[in-house]
């Protein structure tokens, strides 16, 4: 039983913006006891009880009662893109809880929650995001469609980003930024008592800190929202543009290629929209890193490198059921080609044992 207890994963997850390996060790079972704390739903504050004294009896009495402060840490999507960091992370189209818990295991800095695309809604959704704040892995919900309705339920499950698809203009950016506000900066509704984004009321401090944490995603993709991509990145409030390339390609007439030259060029100019208001910015602010900084989705014809090389802070590099389908389609042509070629002895010959198809 001891060695269970002391029983823990050592892996190395790639990421591809990084010069060597990342080592993570997680614990299976605590090998020791841990005191008793409660953190947020997300993985940027760690809420601790502070009890006051105080002389008379009543006064004691009431306030022996927990009074739960919030103790921020600056570890959020936002702040580490403030910092300069390059975010890799990935979709998450099948809203599986299993699959999120194991995006999160395996490293990823950022999970996109996909309602959009995905066959799920808000209950569906808020379990992915149960499994990924139990790995310590932030979650951005997108939206189906950008409205009011679909922003207040989606930021009362306490996501640490919400991305508005379809953003063709700044008027449509700033009504995006207007549904993640309260009044009377925005029109989201409130109901901040009993709902996850606050602890179900527990963080006293959630008031305070969400409109600076929360990151704020207007996805361009048509030709209209590309040609307009550095006005909605100066919107006030607009953290991040995601840009969209198969949209884009759509909504230029190449459904199917994707990577046409006058995709890729309306994409760049999409692009240097986006960095010259960011650097624009930068300069009117003494030097800080501004907000509108780029993020997007890798592609065959366009790799997590070549968007970090070109400016993007925020790189998606894989979706999670691409990446079951890839295997599951291996998995059968291997064997398909065994029957072919030999048996999986002969096709196994030579190989160490760990390296044969149980292991993998």
């Amino acid at each position: 039983m001891a060695a269970a207890a002391a029983m823990a994963i050592s892996f190395t997850p790639h990421n591809p913006f990084s010069k060597s390996p990342i080592s993570l060790t997680r614990s299976l079972l605590p090998i020791t006891p841990k005191p008793f704390s409660l953190k947020t739903l997300n993985p940027r504050k760690t809420l601790k009880f502070i009890t006051k004294s105080k002389s008379s009896d009543l006064d004691n009495a009431l306030s022996n009662s927990p009074s739960i402060l919030p103790i921020l840490s600056p570890q959020t999507l936002k702040s580490r893109l403030h910092a300069g960091e390059t975010l890799y992370g990935l979709f998450l189209l099948s809203l599986s809880p299993t699959l999120a818990e194991i995006a999160g295991l395996s490293g990823y800095d950022f999970v996109v929650v996909d309602m959009e695309h995905g066959p799920g809604g808000i209950p569906e959704a808020l379990n992915c995001l149960r499994a990924l704040a139990a790995t310590q892995t932030p979650a951005i919900i997108r939206l189906p469609e950008t409205n009011p309705t679909w922003a207040k339920k989606a930021l009362d499950l306490g996501p640490q980003g919400i991305m508005f698809p379809m953003i063709d203009s700044p008027e449509e950016a700033a009504k995006a930024v207007s549904y993640c506000r309260f009044p009377p900066a925005g029109i989201r509704g409130t109901a901040h008592t009993v709902v996850r984004a606050s602890c179900y009321g527990i963080d006293e401090g959630y008031f305070s800190n969400f409109a600076d944490e929360l990151l704020i995603m207007c996805q361009v993709e048509s030709e209209e929202g590309a040609k307009k991509a550095g006005e909605i990145s100066a919107v006030d409030g607009v953290d991040c543009v995601q840009m969209g390339p198969l949209d884009l390609s759509a909504s230029m007439g190449y459904l199917w290629d994707p990577g046409h030259k006058k995709v890729r060029e309306m994409l760049r100019m999409a692009e240097r929209g986006v960095l010259e208001t960011t650097a624009a910015g930068a300069a009117s602010d003494g030097g800080a890193v501004a907000g509108g900084f780029l993020a997007g989705f890798a592609m065959p014809h366009d790799s997590p490198e070549q968007l970090k090389s070109r400016g993007y802070h925020m790189v998606s590099g894989a979706v999670d059921v691409g990446m079951f389908r890839r295997a599951a389609v291996d998995d059968v042509r291997k064997f398909k080609m065994s029957l072919i070629n030999g048996s999986d002895d002969e096709l196994d010959h030579g190989k160490d044992s760990d390296e044969k198809y149980w292991s993998e």
